[in-house]
């Protein structure tokens, strides 16, 4: 499985007590961090880019620190910003998060959570969330119309800037509304600070935006948030009890760090949001209408840990689901086949995978016989030399197989560029000698770049793209390319909300193994000499494992969003008038490479 940058991690504690009462029952100020520094490293995994946590005092006198915030880049991100928390720091309002840099840029400047300071204790507001906006350029000019000018162009710091303002005008509504009752001074503060209704900042803000999220903030008044997508695209989960009330990207992340159950763990519905306001109380809030359910199949697939409850079982019949076709693979030559994964993801759907063969009364062999090492330095300048140390990322337990009469089933959980299979694990697995590779992928086939939050943006990334114009090539069917193309300009004049995905029209006329053969033949490696079949996850499989995931937009091209639409029709004009030349005198396209 190649790297992906994907979703980034969010979490969230409210302290509801006293802050001296968590000191004395748990024998230490630092609680709150302690429970957040847990939930970050439970979610390591959805951000290594860079981490930066954010904490609220009430009880600060005016004059003093109340809001603190720390930022870092790298892998040992959470162990550096909380090596900086002191005392001074506690709070009852706690933020942290961990990014993966998207289609954003990266650096300690876009590292969340994002600050917005104000003399104002309610003005001030910090920003994090899990999130890729498809329409930030609509937003921008929003903002800029209004004469408003972003120091920044990005999603973050003008999601920042939006819900900034309209917390702005938030606070001057309930300054006019004080005094209109007469309050002065402190009292009209006071009023404010108790009174602020984050429903109404959020509904003002999020109404603008196309896309996926889980948003999360704090404002210095005291109020706490998080807000999903109305499609339920990015995953949020939360927990309250008389001590706290806590906020996640996954559901094990809470069940771990209090020790709970997964009925004590609820999620966030699309459009939802809890707030907790400054006197502790929370809300569930419907902010935006509920569209159709579109929550992400890829987060039970790979992007979440596999230690979820459901998630482990729908990766386990992921695997299993795909017995009949590896069956037919090997000829149904089970006893002379060895089976195993790609480390570590695709571990659990190999438990699945070698259980349907049980089921069915087969004996399996089982081996590892892929391991993956250590990250290689590449200090070597030169690209031949840093391309080979690449390629051994991965190595493999010799004398697993008996060279020349065992085939070898490896099951990975996906296949999106095909970099790591060409340059790494087909070569080495080849010195195995095997009669036969099965490459086998727990999801299909990836044709549709992601725009909710994936580094997933060109439609040339991908090996099914790329082996499917392949195939268009080598048949001459120019004219489909050509009238792809064109409709995808068509649909780029309409209003968004009207436009079709125009680019699944090239991969109509092929079927899944006819694409499965250019595959291996553009990834097998030169003097390779095992054969390779490669076996995919079908749609209806994939469905049929994870029920209650149905955004399969990375398979079907079918997106939940007219913004994602947008997006995939523009690369594809993007990609065509990057890669050839229009041919003027007849419509067609040259085959013939810029």
């Amino acid at each position: 499985m190649e790297q992906l940058k994907h979703e980034c991690g969010v979490a969230m504690i409210r302290l509801l007590k006293p802050l001296d009462y968590y000191e004395k029952k748990y024998g230490t100020w630092a609680y709150g961090f302690n429970k957040l520094y847990l939930m970050m490293e439970k979610q390591h995994n959805r951000g290594q880019e860079g981490a930066g946590i954010a904490s609220v005092s009430l009880t600060n006198e005016p004059g003093t620190e109340y809001m603190f915030r720390e930022k870092a880049e790298g892998k040992d991100a959470i162990t550096q910003i909380f090596s900086r928390v002191t005392e001074e720091m506690k709070g009852e309002l706690l933020m942290g998060h961990l990014r993966y840099s998207t289609t954003g840029k990266s650096g300690l400047t876009f590292v969340h959570p994002f600050l917005r300071r104000n003399n104002w204790r309610a003005k001030n507001l910090c920003l994090c969330g899990n999130f890729n906006m498809t329409n930030i350029d609509e937003v921008f000019h929003f903002l800029t119309e209004q004469g408003q000018s972003p120091r920044i162009y990005g999603d973050s710091y003008i999601t920042l800037e939006l819900m900034g303002h309209r917390l702005d005008r938030e606070v001057e509504r309930l300054y006019q509304e004080a005094t209109a009752k007469g309050l002065t001074g402190t009292d009209i503060t006071q009023y404010i600070d108790e009174h602020v209704e984050m429903a109404n900042v959020l509904r003002s803000t999020m109404e603008h935006y196309d896309g996926g999220y889980v948003m999360c903030g704090l404002t210095g008044s005291g109020e706490m948030f998080s807000v999903r997508d109305p499609w339920g695209i990015r995953p949020a989960f939360y927990y309250r009890d008389d001590e706290l009330i806590a906020i996640a990207s996954e559901r094990p992340v809470l069940q771990t760090t209090f020790d709970i159950q997964a009925e004590d763990v609820h999620e966030l519905k699309p459009g939802q949001a809890i707030i907790v306001h400054q006197n502790g109380e929370s809300q569930l809030e419907q902010i935006m209408p509920a569209q159709k359910l579109s929550a992400c199949s890829f987060e039970r697939i790979y992007f979440s840990r596999g230690s979820d409850r459901d998630i482990y079982q729908e990766r386990k019949r992921l695997g299993e689901q795909l017995t009949p076709a590896i069956l037919k693979a090997v000829d149904n030559d089970v006893t002379n086949t060895v089976f195993s994964y790609i480390p570590n993801t695709a571990e659990v759907a190999y438990y699945g995978m070698t259980d349907g063969f049980r089921q069915q009364g087969y004996s399996v062999r089982t081996e590892k016989v892929v391991w993956k090492d250590i990250k290689l330095r590449t200090f070597i300048t030169d690209n031949s030399e840093r391309n080979d140390l690449a390629a051994h990322v991965y190595d493999i337990s010799y004398g697993s197989l008996r060279e020349g009469v065992d085939n070898l089933v490896i099951i990975d959980d996906s296949i999106v560029r095909g970099t790591t299979l060409k340059e790494s694990i087909f070569k080495i697995l080849d010195r195995l000698h095997p009669k036969k590779i099965v490459m086998v992928s727990s999801s299909p086939q990836i044709r549709y770049p992601d725009y909710y939050g994936i580094d997933m943006a060109r439609l040339e990334e991908f090996c099914a793209f790329r082996a499917t114009m392949a195939l268009i090539e080598e048949r001459g069917m120019w004219q489909l390319v050509n009238d792809t193309y064109l409709a995808c300009k068509r649909e780029l004049e309409k209003p968004k909300e009207q436009m079709e995905n125009c680019v699944r029209a090239v991969y109509a006329p092929f079927t899944v193994d006819e694409i499965n053969h250019k595959i291996v033949e553009m990834l097998r490696p030169v003097d390779m000499k095992a054969p390779i079949e490669l076996v995919f996850q079908s749609i209806e499989g994939l469905h049929e494992a994870c029920p209650d995931h149905p955004g399969d937009w990375y398979f079907t091209g079918h997106y939940p969003t007219p913004g994602g639409t947008k997006l995939v029709n523009q690369a594809f004009v993007n990609y065509i008038n990057k890669t050839y030349t229009l041919k003027e005198n007849n419509g067609g396209l040259l085959s013939d490479c810029k």
